[in-house]
């Protein structure tokens, strides 16, 4: 999508579907750090940030707290730089975590699905 090319936050907010306060914030805290400045002091962003973005967002619905996503960012990073049997641990807990926040999203949707069709019966 990105390739080589280095975009401005604007253009990140609109692929990623966040904010750019939010994306500012994830700066200020470490958890996405662009990958570059303009000479003007803008934030660039590579491709590499867009995946790193949408991973984020996509950890956000199943409520992890922004420990927990810099903690998965830092076995994700450990596991690219050669990683270890301690980071295959931790991405194997992660997905056995996300597994069951997924089931129980899936149940709070059955449950908003059971009260629409009640709904409908008055």
């Amino acid at each position: 999508m990105l390739g080589d090319r280095l975009i401005h936050i604007g253009e990140l907010a609109e692929l990623t579907g966040l904010s750019q306060r939010t994306i500012r914030h994830y700066d200020e805290i470490g958890l996405v750090v662009p990958s570059g400045r303009s000479d003007g002091g803008y934030r660039l962003y590579a491709a590499e940030d867009l995946t790193r973005l949408m991973l984020i967002r996509r950890m956000k619905p199943l409520g992890y707290t922004l420990e927990q996503m810099a903690e998965l960012l830092e076995v994700i990073d450990a596991r690219a730089d050669g990683g270890s049997r301690d980071s295959e641990e931790a991405i194997e807990r992660f997905r056995d975590d996300a597994h069951e926040r997924r089931a129980r999203l899936a149940e709070q949707l059955a449950q908003a699905d059971e009260f629409i069709g009640k709904l409908a019966e008055y």
